[in-house]
């Protein structure tokens, strides 16, 4: 759709974006008073349009003629949609910190908070030692064994050894006593699907304190040895957090299992961890229905389990002889919950948790955490999303994701507290959740926003406590983040991208920053980026570009082992070495603008993002291959909408027999989307079945699904 510069706009134009006349007057009015303030384009009139001018309960029609033709004809792509102020930028964790110290550590380049942010970002990469001393000092990060150092060369880590000879908790950590919080401050809120009307829960620090020191001491009493793997197969509730913490404060190991995985997959997860027991629930409640997740487990060949009632009752029936009910679990400890828990303090290299990102070969990535990586999470938090003590920090998710854990870390480590919805995040109860708890962060996927934007469920709600938004998981779609931002008048998304093996995120953005729809505003802080060109190259420092994106090594938190394949093939063999460093390999394929901005284009292997959740085509291919008898072969692949958003799952299938009909293609979709649905992920869905004569190829046989993906990003709809 083609919009008009914003002084062309007529009182008549406004009202047939869905404004009643009286308003549509007033508005243009308005409109006429901010473009003599400001000019008739450009981010000054549309950050004054967006603050005093446009309103959730506005169309969002009326919110797109604004934003498009506020920028018809600007020549910086893409433009901004919100820009910090100087107070704003000031009152930031990062703000306060240049404004003490910008000029001790940026010298005569400092000038404020907002100028001198690239500065500082480049200064972090620069001076790690400095950098990172500084950031633990401001979170106030203790160690039961201080580091010998921040970082050193060693020949085992392309990019050096983070913090040497440190011990700590990271557990412990969420259940400090410091001078952001104290005992009775409210650290987690919750509400279940269908309780709109009742007051959220709450749980403040001496509560959650209590619960997690007895499970811990429970987990005791399975005599397991110390740095046992325990699994996690459960959605996100507070009882989920509560053994999260509590594994980890005892000094076992996380395996996180998502709770939509069908049985086989859970039995992988269970096999490659080498997991000794496993916490998961009777069932799972969506909506109306109740799913079964304990009798998957049992199915996985899962072994010692401790099962979790859903509806609270103490008495679960159909028990293996040696699962022990949660009840029965807690019953086995006499606990005076006066007397604290030792933390079992390790070294900064111990695992804590085990997560799985898919790789190309069939078979998850087991990717362990150790006890830095929940610090590099926390700082990226504290630095980009802003969260401090106050805060309320939302992000549906589940622990068998990385973003799960990572809520964990970046909301208790910084003094925040964390909000947990216990139902499908897609309606108006989480919109209304949302509202009543007074979220102040709220954490997204695209695919979620497309859902709310498509049902208008926010409509009537007051998310006026929001401070930012943040999206990670998929590309975003400029309308439904335009849309998204309206909702919390005109609050900015923090788009955040980086990985399980990374810990947190390696490109972002930052309230010092202009931020741009469905883009990146800056590396993250202490990562430095590199785009390679089609022969492999760095492209010059800042220059703009599309490629494949390579890391620096040097990246504190970041993964140096995988359970079950080898760490320097999959991240470093074959890259180039630029300034004496061997960069790291990520698999995303970047573009850096000419004004700054960082875009993401999907990946550059054989492995695709499908409503957040990382996927090898040879999982999908392996299953789909076998649905039906007349298929020769599959190929599976990830395609961006040409409109931006998610990637949709498109089949290109080699019949054995070529003559197929429209209805036969559609019959095969379903049948895909149901071995997929239950064989892989509930979650997943065919967009598309594409009939092709032959599958592109190297010379050594290898199928080239970045040519099928660029043949089938020209077609304009699936």
């Amino acid at each position: 759709m083609a919009y008009r510069p914003l002084e062309d706009i007529t009182v008549e134009e406004i009202g047939a974006a869905g404004v009643p006349p009286d308003e549509a007057e007033r508005l243009h009015a308005c409109l006429r008073r901010i473009l003599l303030e400001t000019g008739s384009s450009g981010p000054e009139a549309w950050d004054a349009i967006s603050k005093r001018l446009l309103s959730p309960d506005l169309p969002f029609p009326l919110h797109q003629m604004m934003y498009y033709g506020c920028y018809v004809g600007f020549d910086s792509e893409p433009p901004p949609a919100w820009i910090p102020n100087e107070e704003c930028a000031a009152s930031t964790n990062t703000g306060r910190l240049l404004q003490r110290r910008g000029k001790e550590l940026l010298g005569l380049r400092y000038k404020d908070p907002i100028s001198s942010f690239t500065d500082f970002q480049e200064f972090s990469v620069a001076n790690p030692e400095a950098y990172w001393k500084m950031i633990f000092e401001e979170m106030g990060i203790s160690f039961s064994v201080p580091p010998s150092c921040i970082l050193r060369d060693h020949d085992s880590y392309p990019g050096g050894q983070w913090m040497p000879g440190a011990h700590l908790n990271a557990a412990s950590l969420c259940l400090s006593l410091n001078d952001k919080r104290g005992l009775d401050d409210v650290v987690i809120l919750w509400r279940d699907e269908g309780d709109d009307s009742l007051p959220v829960h709450t749980m403040t620090l001496k509560e959650l304190r209590t619960q997690v020191w007895l499970v811990a001491n429970a987990l005791d009493t399975l005599s397991l040895p110390k740095g046992s793997a325990i699994a996690i197969d459960m959605q996100m509730t507070v009882t989920a957090v509560i053994i999260y913490l509590a594994i980890i404060l005892a000094g076992y190991v996380v395996v996180s299992i998502a709770d939509s995985f069908a049985p086989n997959e859970i039995a992988t997860r269970l096999k490659i961890a080498n997991a000794k027991a496993i916490f998961t629930q009777d069932s799972i409640i969506r909506g109306e229905k109740e799913l079964p997740l304990y009798s998957k487990v049992v199915e996985a060949l899962a072994p010692l389990a401790i099962i979790i009632p859903t509806q609270g009752s103490t008495i679960i029936k159909g028990l293996r002889a040696n699962d022990i009910s949660w009840h029965d679990f807690l019953g086995r400890v006499e606990y005076t919950k006066d007397i604290p828990y030792a933390a079992v303090e390790q070294p900064i290299e111990a695992f804590t948790n085990i997560l799985f990102s898919s790789g190309t070969t069939g078979e998850p990535k087991a990717i362990p955490w150790r006890h830095a990586t929940p610090l590099k999470a926390a700082a990226d938090a504290w630095a980009h999303m802003d969260i401090r003590k106050g805060d309320v920090v939302a992000w549906p998710t589940n622990l068998g994701w990385m973003m799960g854990p990572w809520l964990v870390y970046a909301s208790l480590i910084n003094g925040a507290s964390m909000a947990l919805y216990n139902g499908i995040p897609l309606g108006s109860g989480f919109a209304k959740f949302v509202q009543d708890a007074r979220v102040t962060m709220l954490g997204v996927v695209p695919s979620i926003v497309r859902a709310w934007k498509n049902t208008n469920c926010t409509m009537g709600l007051n998310w006026s406590a929001i401070r930012c938004f943040s999206s990670t998981g998929e590309a975003s779609s400029v309308d439904d983040y335009l849309w998204l931002m309206g909702r919390a008048y005109y609050k900015p998304v923090i788009e955040y991208c980086g990985g399980t093996e990374i810990g947190g995120g390696f490109v972002t953005g930052s309230l010092l920053q202009p931020q741009a729809l469905a883009a990146f505003s800056t590396p993250a802080m202490g990562c430095k980026l590199f785009i390679l060109d089609s022969d492999g190259n760095p492209l010059p420092e800042n220059a703009a570009g599309i490629g494949e994106l390579a890391l620096d090594p040097t990246m504190f938190g970041a993964s140096v082992t995988l359970l079950n394949a080898d760490h320097y093939d999959v991240y470093f063999k074959g890259m180039p070495v630029l300034n004496g460093k061997l960069l790291r390999r990520h698999g995303d394929e970047f573009e850096r603008t000419a004004s700054g901005y960082y875009k993401a284009h999907g990946r550059t292997d054989d492995t695709m993002n499908l409503g957040g959740i990382k996927v090898s085509s040879v999982e999908i291919e392996r299953i789909c291959n076998s649905v039906s008898s007349s298929i020769l072969e599959t190929a599976a692949i990830g395609v961006p909408p040409s409109t931006g958003g998610p990637e949709q799952l498109v089949m290109a299938v080699i019949f054995k027999d070529q003559s197929f009909s429209e209805e036969n293609l559609e019959k095969l979709r379903l049948a895909f989307n149901s071995a997929l649905q239950k064989r892989l992920n509930p979650l997943f869905k065919v967009s598309s079945v594409v009939p092709v004569p032959s599958l592109p190829r190297t010379a050594s046989n290898k199928v080239m699904r970045r040519v099928l993906r660029q043949q089938f990003s020209k077609r304009s709809k699936f």
